[in-house]
């Protein structure tokens, strides 16, 4: 398993959404938002089903520093599994 990083540039506004969006996008592993200057300001792993009681605090924690600033940089990193290689079709036997 590989796992790819992308950067994305948001408005403050849009911080929040940004962030419930990929979240919902299921192979995120970490989200690191920096503020416009490239300092870290939140780092929040990313597990396998995590449910909505964990991410309430997340968001709202997103949500107070979208009021903060005018430009985000969001850090995501993906788990990349790779091509699936297919199964190779079963034997038939007749006997």
């Amino acid at each position: 398993m590989t796992v790819t990083r992308e950067e994305t540039r948001v408005r403050g506004h849009e911080l929040t959404d940004k962030i419930k969006q990929v979240i919902h996008e299921g192979n995120v592993r970490r989200i690191i938002v920096k503020d416009s200057h490239g300092n870290t300001v939140l780092e929040v792993p990313v597990t396998v089903g995590v449910g909505a009681l964990i991410i309430a605090p997340v968001i709202t924690a997103v949500g107070a520093l979208a009021a903060m600033a005018a430009e985000w940089n969001i850090a995501i990193e993906r788990a990349d599994d790779g091509p699936q290689t297919p199964a190779p079709p079963p034997h038939e036997h007749i006997g």
